[in-house]
């Protein structure tokens, strides 16, 4: 009985041990993300091939149906089921041009990640610069990292120079259905024109 007591003590340090060695650091899976990116944006290939890739690095990355619904702000709890999958289906394609053919702009981006902040069990903020060229200057970049699952880190917010894009899409979302009388259909029909154009 005291060694199957002593096996199961020792199988579950064990089990612990593995599952945090596996964990990511949320520093190291945003300078691991940012220089996929680079890469891509470094090859000598199309502007469309770069935001296929690019796309492909945002599916994995970011909580993309997270920033949605974040996005979405209290309309959100009057939708329905059916709705809210529509709306996730429509932002994911909207987010994933919008992403894409915004970075595919340039050439080789260079961001260094200094520190992080672990606000709580499940969010840190990862600290960053983009480094400065002759073009541009030096761009603070904050990274809010989802981490409640550790082995499975994802991007919520980017905040750039003290301005949060979630919010920022957030407010716009909130003048769409504003301007139509909370109309959902309003803001279905300007991401679906968006992502179609």
């Amino acid at each position: 009985m005291k060694n199957l007591v002593s096996f199961i003590l020792t199988l579950l340090i064990y089990i612990n041990i593995t599952e945090s060695s596996l964990a990511i650091s949320p520093d190291v899976f945003i300078q691991s993300t940012v220089n996929r990116a680079s890469q891509v944006l470094s090859k000598d290939i199309t502007k469309d091939e770069k935001i296929n890739q690019l796309k492909i690095i945002a599916k994995e990355t970011v909580d993309i149906k997270g920033v949605g619904f974040y996005s979405l702000g209290p309309i959100r709890k009057t939708l329905d089921k059916k709705e809210l999958n529509y709306y996730s289906n429509l932002f994911e394609k909207y987010f994933l041009k919008s992403f894409s053919s915004r970075l595919a702009e340039y050439t080789n981006p260079e961001i260094e990640v200094k520190t992080k902040e672990i606000l709580n069990k499940n969010y840190t903020i990862v600290n960053s610069i983009l480094v400065s060229t002759e073009n541009r200057p030096e761009i603070k970049i904050d990274w809010r990292v989802y981490t409640k699952n550790p082995d499975n880190p994802l991007i919520r917010d980017l905040i750039i120079e003290g301005l949060s894009l979630a919010r920022t899409q957030k407010e716009e979302f909130a003048s769409i259905l504003n301007s139509n009388d909370d109309n959902i259909e309003a803001l279905f029909k300007t991401l679906k024109e968006f992502s179609q154009n």
